[in-house]
Order: C-alpha cells, then structure tokens, then sequence
C-alpha cells in the first residue's frame, strides 16, 4: 500500500476521526455534573483535540463590562480562573462583541493582541483560535484556544471543530443559568425569578 493510499496519512480520513473523537467526548459533556466540571471538561477536551498549550472559557459580564475567566486548561505560571479583562480588549473581546470566531496564526503582529495581559499570566502565545459562546440572545463570552504543539497555525476547519466545542459550552451555561434563575416552590411546581 502506498503511502497515498494508507488511510492512516488521509487528511479527510484523519478529520473524520477527529470528528468521531469530538462527538464523543460531546456526549460525555453533557453528562449531570457541576457547570464548572462541564466547562472544564470541555475546555480540557478542546486542548486534547487540537493538541495544544492551553485552553480557556472565559465569560462576559454585561455589569462590569469584563470578561472574565472561568475555567482554564494549560500553559501558564498562575490560576486564571477569576482573572477580568475589560471587554473591549485584546482578542477575546473582539470575538466577544463583535460574536465573530477568529484564528490568529501571530498574535504578535495582531494590534489587538494583548501582549502586557500575556505576560502578566506567564504565558505568551504565537496563535490563538477564539470562538464565541452565542446564546439567542447574545455572546456568553469566548472559548480560547492557544498554540498547537506542531506549532501549526489554525485552520478554517479547526473553527468549524471549536465552535463544536462552543455550543457545548454555552448549552451548559445556559442550564446553569436558567437552574440558578428558577424557584423550586414546592413539589413539581417551578417559577421564574423576576431578578
């Protein structure tokens, strides 16, 4: 068998078992959990997909206009989780407000990188994926994912894989999100808060 043939080298053959890989690991995200064992879950299947140095969920708060982390995977020297940045910075901003995903093959080259912020987390990384968490109504906030081992950039078809990933996460937090806005009163009976 040439190595042309070999299904093992066939880029469509290797897609359609990343694929098979990324439904599967879908369906275990949705299993009853904590949201932020879902969201981390997600987060750590993203970076095991796409073999990189880290990942991240970060979620936007319309209050504080922030974005701010809620679970991180990966490369760095300090806890993420909790960390704000203000919503119309860096990338993650951008593909917040804007609701757009983004593959950025040199960050440092990009004016909306922050470079400052990445050095303050100890990590600086060469290229981001950055999808957003759309509800209906609006974003949620961004599923980050940063540098490939290979050191490959990100390719149309690893926006297409993230945003897999992205609905996953947002269909969690918006369970969170409607579990914490509901009232149990009484047996079988539930209504929603007026907050």
């Amino acid at each position: 068998m040439t190595e042309l043939n070999d299904p093992r080298h066939d880029p469509l053959a290797e897609e359609l078992r990343r694929l098979v890989q990324v439904l599967s690991i879908a369906g275990k995200v949705s299993l009853h959990g904590s949201p932020d064992a879902l969201l981390s879950s997600i987060v750590e299947a993203a970076a095991r997909i796409f073999s990189a140095a880290a990942a991240s969920i970060l979620l936007v708060n319309e209050t504080e206009g922030v974005l701010e982390f809620q679970v991180a995977y990966g490369a760095s020297d300090r806890d993420l989780v909790g960390t704000r940045i203000p919503l119309n910075q860096g990338i993650a901003g951008y593909v917040a407000m804007s609701g757009q995903p983004i593959a950025i093959s040199d960050v440092a080259h990009d004016p909306r990188f922050n470079l400052d912020f990445a050095k303050s987390t100890g990590y600086v990384p060469r290229s981001i994926l950055a999808v957003p968490l759309l509800d209906d109504e609006a974003s949620l906030g961004v599923l980050e994912i940063l540098d490939r081992r290979s050191g490959q950039g990100f390719a149309l078809r690893d926006v297409e894989l993230a945003g897999v990933f992205a609905r996953q996460a947002t269909v969690a937090i918006r369970a969170t999100r409607l579990e914490r806005d509901t009232l149990i009163v009484g047996p079988g009976r539930k209504i929603r808060s007026v907050s």
